[in-house]
């Protein structure tokens, strides 16, 4: 059946390289936010008894390394939590999966920006592209911040593109 004027040709329910990318992409980050979520609480979950059990082992009049040993556990927990960033990871990711979602609804109720059937694929894929975009560049910045290689731009006073100061 061949569409007639006012009717498109795009079905939103077709499979299409755009749908398969936010389907890839709904999946990834769902997958990913639960995972970190998971990590995340249960490292809290051993730092919070571990800490816990520190005045119980200490009332006992454990020696003393057993307690130390203990408040070292706490250290190292908080230590991988902060590396990994898993609380901010898992927001960030959950974010992210909702925000697709979210274009994929309205995808497929042909709604908001893809009220233009023409066009609603081309838009799709542009607006998935920007989302999965800002989380990478969000990403980068995070990890160069946690890096301590965060550049200022050229051009600001002192600053050169050569590590040596001459070049």
């Amino acid at each position: 059946m061949t569409p007639t004027v006012g009717e498109s040709d795009v079905d939103p329910s077709a499979s299409s390289p755009t749908r398969e990318r936010l389907e890839d992409q709904i999946a990834w980050y769902e997958r990913k936010s639960t995972d970190a979520q998971h990590t995340y609480k249960g490292l809290k979950v051993v730092q919070l008894v571990t800490t816990a059990a520190v005045p119980v082992v200490a009332a006992v009049h454990a020696t003393a390394w057993v307690i130390a040993a203990l408040g070292g556990v706490v250290l190292i927990l908080e230590g991988v939590q902060q590396l990994g960033q898993y609380q901010a990871n898992w927001l960030s990711y959950r974010s992210t999966c909702e925000s697709l979602k979210h274009e994929k609804h309205l995808y497929l109720a042909e709604a908001g920006p893809y009220t233009d059937t023409a066009s609603a694929s081309r838009t799709l894929a542009e607006r998935v592209e920007g989302l999965v975009s800002q989380e990478h560049a969000k990403w980068a910045s995070a990890r160069d911040e946690c890096a301590g290689t965060h550049k200022e731009p050229a051009g600001t006073p002192g600053w050169t593109a050569s590590p040596f100061k001459d070049a």
